[in-house]
């Protein structure tokens, strides 16, 4: 989630940032919208178990199970196929050697809260119901994607490790069956300080030994906290640089472990041949740039390009370079399901293209991050190797080429007025299928005019 306070423990080898599961206010997209159910327009020894799983024949999708494991504040330029020089998740490397790894992949919004609202409810975030707090709280009425899964007969299960998490406090669990949080958990609106990647691993664990949680269809959902503020020490963890960000990249060492030793208990079960993974993140973090630290508030690059990676039994791995987004996640599920989603999701499924050998046709990608207590409006638009962020009210914006410039340090919007054009031309577009509606409290919402109550 999101930070402000900076400082140094030494004594706990702890770099002291903000929070992302818990946000604390500081300062620091997806497809283009359609119908869920509509068709899309186009470091290590690969185990024995996962060579067979993409060698074996596909498995129908009402057989499968799927789970999806996100972890916290995980830029994409920390991923082998960014050609990141330190090997901080070798255990993600193997992975992807039997996966389909998309290098493109934009979250919904930029902090936990607003990402995980969009996520469940299959909706971008300003569509969805909720508080308008910074840590949104999600009404009962809102209807979310696992609600019909529940009523298809899948069974739900989560694993969380934060105490926003709580059900009398996001309203995140409707439609899940089993809803847990890591046990222990110390609370604090500034900052994280707990470390729960083992914990969390034997959670999940837990679950997936129960055969009352495994013997039909299921959806697991996972979500490890660790990379996210404060940065801390591990004893055996290797120490990659200096300050922040090499405490950064061994928290994400230390949760890739946890999540390998996961990925190796699925697949020595007899179900793991018949389960789909989906591996992301639900935002990155910032280290400076553009005068931020930690996350939220802003759709820069380093805050939105996060990585996907999809294993399906019996597809082939592959590498997907067309830009894909967040919203696109639960109408996959569902298809990889074989269940039907509710006419009002957005979205298109990617499983069309995991099972092709192309490379898949542009579409618009929007990242969403309503108004709320803490921060004006923002969305982005990607399409190709461009990137158009709109600002408050489209009060102004910014235009990037991301290929050539993935920092975003040279603002194109006064140099290529036509380029401007084409792009706020197709971020209209793309916007009129997405109904903002306002949140619950409106008073407190940072930027609003009075023409645009929300």
């Amino acid at each position: 989630m999101s930070c402000q306070r900076v400082g140094i423990r030494p004594a706990l080898l702890t770099v002291a940032l903000t929070l992302c599961a818990c946000e604390t206010p500081g300062k620091g997209s997806s497809s283009q919208p359609t119908s869920a159910k509509s068709t899309p327009t186009t470091s290590g020894v690969v185990s024995a178990s996962l060579a067979a799983s993409a060698s074996a024949k596909p498995v129908k999708p009402a057989a499968l199970n799927v789970i999806v494991i996100v972890i916290d504040s995980l830029r994409a330029d920390r991923m082998p196929f960014s050609g990141y020089k330190h090997d901080v998740a070798p255990r993600l490397q193997e992975f992807a050697k039997s996966a389909v790894t998309y290098t493109r992949f934009y979250s919904l919004s930029s902090y936990t809260s607003m990402t995980f609202g969009g996520f469940m409810a299959a909706r971008y975030p300003s569509e969805v119901k909720r508080s308008g707090y910074f840590f949104s709280a999600y009404p009962d009425e809102q209807l979310m994607f696992p609600e019909l899964l529940q009523r298809a007969g899948v069974r739900t299960m989560a694993g969380l490790a934060h105490w926003y998490f709580n059900k009398n406090k996001a309203g995140l669990h409707q439609g899940f069956d089993l809803w847990d949080i890591v046990p222990g958990l110390k609370k604090s609106n500034t900052t994280d300080e707990n470390i729960t990647s083992e914990k969390h691993l034997a959670l999940a664990l837990a679950q997936l030994r129960k055969s009352a949680n495994t013997s039909k269809r299921f959806f697991a959902f996972h979500h490890f906290l660790d990379p996210h503020d404060m940065y801390m020490g591990h004893k055996g963890t290797p120490k990659f640089r200096r300050g922040a960000r090499g405490m950064y990249d061994g928290e994400i060492h230390y949760t890739d472990k946890h999540v390998g030793k996961l990925l190796d208990f699925i697949d020595a079960q007899p179900w793991g041949k018949r389960t789909a993974i989906i591996i992301t993140a639900d935002h990155g973090e910032t280290f400076g740039e553009h005068g931020m630290y930690r996350h939220g508030f802003e759709l820069w690059q380093e805050l939105i390009h996060v990585p996907l990676f999809i294993r399906v039994p019996g597809l082939a791995a592959r590498t997907i370079k067309t830009p894909r987004g967040g919203i696109d996640l639960p109408p996959t599920i569902f298809e990889l399901l074989g269940v039907k989603p509710d006419d009002s999701f957005q979205g298109t499924s990617l499983v069309a293209e995991l099972r092709s050998k192309e490379e898949p046709v542009q579409r618009a990608v929007i990242s969403d991050l309503p108004r709320t207590s803490d921060n004006d409006k923002r969305r982005a638009l990607i399409w190709g190797k461009h990137k158009l962020i709109a600002f408050g009210d489209n009060d102004y914006y910014k235009l990037f080429d991301v290929e050539a410039d993935p920092r975003e340090k040279r603002d194109l919007a006064s140099k290529d007025k036509e380029l401007l054009e084409k792009m706020i031309e197709r971020l209209d577009e793309a916007s009129k299928h997405i109904k903002d509606i306002c949140p619950k409290m409106r008073s407190k919402l940072k930027g609003k005019k009075k023409k645009n109550p929300c």
